[in-house]
């Protein structure tokens, strides 16, 4: 991401976030230090390139993340959680940043909580000047020969999910908030005949779609979300494009796999900058580069005012709520099922892929073995 996410929290009305600055080994050599208020409730870092995240050194109660992609998220994020510096067992992770919305589930200037991260650029891709008849982009599952289906070959950061019961609660909070947004903005989201695309900006429940390159097009839109909601075996919905979620959210399972941290106290919230498609008179080059969307700016204010929100309702309600935690009602973690619990995956090509692996603990302070049994 880029700086301007991350000084969104900087000389805010309700804290400090430059009060204490604390330098984290294997952080962005850009970006070395933590950035935390006097007391410690409230962090930020940034993964590198620019951005913020929220930590908190000893005790922590809140983070927000907002990354660049995925090699300096996953690093940063590792760096964290492998620091002394930091006792990370009670903290929420709020992962925030721009990113692109589809027209037909939201609009620019927009917000959106996801229950799903999809890495929708884990596939084969042929040019699509190259591409067989009968395909319908030109992206499809590894180990197929086919657009449509379950990947053959899985890596294991396909897809992660996050605590359902806390994105609904923490939904409400930002629903308070009073979206910024352009007389630009409402002009440009004119031209599009659905009407989620039309409609002012809100605050709603749908999920990100990852990849490294920076795309635009209808073709692409429908791909991905076809991508997502099939990787989610039908639950998920693709609403917001970013690059870094899923390698933030491994890196998160992976310090919970060790005992470091709690990943049901994870957070992901995307502001909408432009769509992710042109409309139909308009070219998708046009649409990338040179549209006047005017989002940019809502989307990155509408961070703070809605993440405020989040951040209020979390330390207001504290002790009454959220020190304990907020339990699950779904399966949380990636793929394999790596954290374990009691619910298994909603998601994947069933139990034949998570029989290899054995249950792990997924609460702070228990360690969790990674081997798997038939190795």
């Amino acid at each position: 991401m880029f700086t301007p996410e991350g000084q969104v929290w900087y000389n805010v009305p309700e804290f400090n976030l430059l009060a204490n600055n604390i330098t984290v080994p294997g952080f962005s050599p850009l970006f070395p230090d933590a950035h935390c208020t006097s007391n410690g409730d409230i962090c930020q870092l940034a993964t590198g390139e620019a951005g913020g995240h929220d930590s908190h050194p000893h005790s922590v109660h809140r983070m927000t993340l907002t990354s660049p992609p995925e090699i300096n998220a996953a690093t940063t994020i590792s760096a964290l959680w492998l620091s002394d510096k930091f006792d990370l067992t009670l903290t929420y992770f709020f992962i925030t940043g721009i990113a692109g919305v589809n027209p037909n589930v939201a609009t620019i200037s927009g917000v959106s909580f996801a229950r799903y991260a999809v890495q929708v650029g884990l596939q084969y891709e042929i040019d699509p000047r190259e591409l067989p008849a009968n395909f319908s982009s030109g992206y499809f599952p590894l180990g197929t020969s086919a657009s449509d289906g379950y990947p053959v070959n899985i890596y294991g950061t396909e897809v992660f999910e996050l605590n359902d019961a806390l994105r609904k609660e923490v939904i409400q909070y930002a629903k308070t908030a009073t979206l910024n947004d352009s007389d630009a903005a409402v002009a440009y989201r004119a031209n599009y005949p659905q009407e989620a695309a039309r409609s002012p900006p809100s605050v709603i429940g749908c999920d990100v779609a990852t990849a490294d390159v920076w795309y635009s097009g209808k073709i692409l839109s429908d791909a991905f979300s076809n991508t997502t909601r099939t990787w989610t075996n039908g639950t998920g919905i693709y609403c917001a494009t970013a690059q870094e979620d899923n390698a933030t959210l491994e890196a998160l399972v992976r310090g919970a796999s060790a005992g470091k941290l709690d990943y049901s106290r994870v957070i992901l919230m995307r502001t909408f900058s432009d769509f992710d498609q042109p409309y139909a008179s308009e070219q998708a080059l046009f649409n990338l580069r040179y549209a006047d969307q005017g989002a940019v700016l809502p989307a990155i204010t509408n961070i703070y005012l809605a993440g405020i929100k989040v951040i209020q309702g979390i330390l207001t309600r504290w002790d009454s709520k959220f020190k304990d935690g907020i339990k699950p009602t779904n399966y949380i973690g990636d793929i394999f099922g790596s954290l374990g619990g009691d619910i298994s995956p909603d998601f994947g090509p069933g139990e034949a892929v998570y029989a290899g692996f054995r249950r792990r603990p997924s609460s702070p302070g228990q360690s969790a073995p990674t081997d798997r049994t038939d190795m």
